[in-house]
């Protein structure tokens, strides 16, 4: 019979009938944790399965597969007609009856390095108003065709090419061929599958460029106010993040050549359609002149798409991957921003021993995308059904845009200055100065509003009181109530 102090114990533990957890798992876990604390030390004896099974009113039955189960795991040791004992391997562990200042499961015991540029807040709205940064209306999105594209998917042949082995990091062939395809119709590129590499979105082609092409001390470029996202990323990979200005025909790369000639620059960062946040287009002038100089410098023009799909005044210009002649572009695009942010699924554009290094490199971060989901997105595209989607959506996006920019101007025209944009699904709405933009968006929150306060667009000699609108994901509806929220704020 085991000591009065080990049955005392034994009696403590509690099995709670009314949980899911089999009983002889709730015993297990009960010893196992009596050993990690000190309470029970190796070689030391505990009650056997008839002492034990009196001792919690359970049956002996139970007792023993609980029992099996440490000795399996290496915790005890059962010795016929001797015993049972704490296993003499388990290294020794003093009891520790002090409180720990903070909870294991809220507080590591190591430390964690400080990175401020990491400690944005993430505002996910749950609002019925909302004037976002400018996302698509997921209501216009095919869902439907892609949920019977995708269960096609799980229902076709071909079981063991899609779900018994993994792919290629770069992304499904099936995928790439008719991404290349959709890819040189629309945006006047000139690729083949070798091209492409199938990422989850913008963001992870930013982080996996920086990754496999950057170094520590990299200088990189882009413009001011720009996208705050990016530029921790720079950060992030020790690279030296130097600002231009951006005017109304995009990025000035006067001021980039001048940095140029003083300075070996490793890549600018662009969003020629539309820049963010400013929503404007780099000009062809510019965009002659930023292939020049990467040309002549020899620097990476990381090129992201951002709101290619939506143009509403004229055909839009190609990207700037189009007109590169020198492999210097690396172009970058997702669904995302023109289907739902809810599916991740993007790419990367680039001469093929990019593609060939990048597909190398995202094996150390992610082994492969969704193979299911780039093969539905492959037949959607097959089909034309992204194509026809795009059509639809530009109609219903243009009329918001017009209806959006006229109630502003009408009923806030003497507080708010903006441009209405060619493009994209976003207003850059600059403020009057006397307007606190932070309150604002805490006023218009109580209200059931939601919009930027616009923080994320401020750097230092850079103060524009301004922030995006996003109509696109809005109904009209919708919108004349957000603008009449607004102005019983203002």
């Amino acid at each position: 019979m085991s000591s009065p102090f080990v049955q005392q114990l034994f009696k403590e533990i509690k099995i709670k009938r009314a949980v899911k957890k089999p009983v002889y798992l709730q015993l297990s876990d009960a010893i196992m944790w009596m050993i990690k604390e000190g309470r029970l030390h190796r070689g030391q004896e505990i009650p056997g399965s008839r002492e034990m099974a009196q001792l919690l009113t359970i049956n002996r039955v139970t007792v023993t597969r609980a029992l099996d189960d440490l000795q399996a795991q290496g915790w005890l040791n059962r010795l016929v007609g001797k015993g049972t004992f704490v296993s003499a391997h388990i290294p020794e562990v003093r009891p520790d009856n002090s409180r720990p200042a903070k909870p294991p499961e809220k507080v590591a015991g190591f430390s964690i390095p400080a990175m401020g540029y990491i400690n944005h807040q993430l505002n996910i709205p749950n609002t019925t108003l909302h004037l976002d940064d400018g996302f698509p209306d997921p209501h216009l999105a095919p869902l439907k065709e892609l949920y019977r594209s995708y269960r096609a998917q799980l229902t076709r042949g071909g079981i063991y090419d899609k779900f018994g082995r993994y792919n290629y990091p770069e992304g499904a062939v099936y995928y790439t061929q008719a991404l290349s395809a959709y890819l040189n119709h629309t945006r006047g590129l000139n690729t083949r599958s070798g091209n492409l590499l199938s990422i989850r979105g913008t963001i992870m082609g930013i982080n996996l460029v920086c990754n496999g092409l950057i170094s520590p001390g990299d200088v990189i470029v882009s413009g001011i106010p720009g996208k705050i996202r990016a530029e921790d990323i720079f950060v992030h990979y020790r690279a030296k993040h130097i600002g231009i200005p951006v005017d109304r025909h995009g990025i000035v790369v006067e001021a980039l050549a001048e940095i140029c000639r003083k300075t070996r620059v490793r890549m600018v960062y662009v969003t020629p359609y539309h820049h963010y946040p400013t929503t404007v287009t780099l000009s062809v002038e510019r965009r002659t002149q930023l292939l020049q100089l990467a040309e002549k410098y020899k620097f990476i023009i990381f090129e992201d798409e951002n709101d290619f799909d939506f143009h509403y005044q004229r055909r839009p210009l190609f990207p700037l991957a189009a007109a590169d002649k020198h492999g210097m572009v690396i172009h970058c695009g997702s669904f995302s921003k023109s289907l739902s942010p809810a599916f991740r699924i993007g790419y990367l554009v680039a001469a093929e021993n990019v593609i060939d290094h990048l597909s190398q490199v995202r094996l150390l971060l992610d082994r492969q995308g969704d193979q299911i989901l780039e093969y539905a997105m492959a037949e959607l595209l097959r089909e034309g059904t992204i194509q026809r989607y795009l059509r639809k959506a530009m109609t219903v996006y243009q009329a918001r845009r017009d209806f959006f920019c006229e109630k502003l101007a009408q009923q806030l025209g003497d507080k708010i200055r903006f441009d209405i944009p060619e493009g994209g699904l976003t207003v850059w709405a600059r403020f009057d100065k006397a307007i606190n933009l932070e309150k604002m968006a805490q006023k218009a929150l109580r209200r059931d509003l939601y919009l930027s306060n616009g923080n994320l667009h401020k750097y230092p000699g850079f103060h524009e009181n301004a922030t995006r609108l996003g109509f696109g994901s809005s109904t009209i509806d919708q919108l004349e109530k957000s603008i009449a929220v607004l102005k019983k704020i203002i």
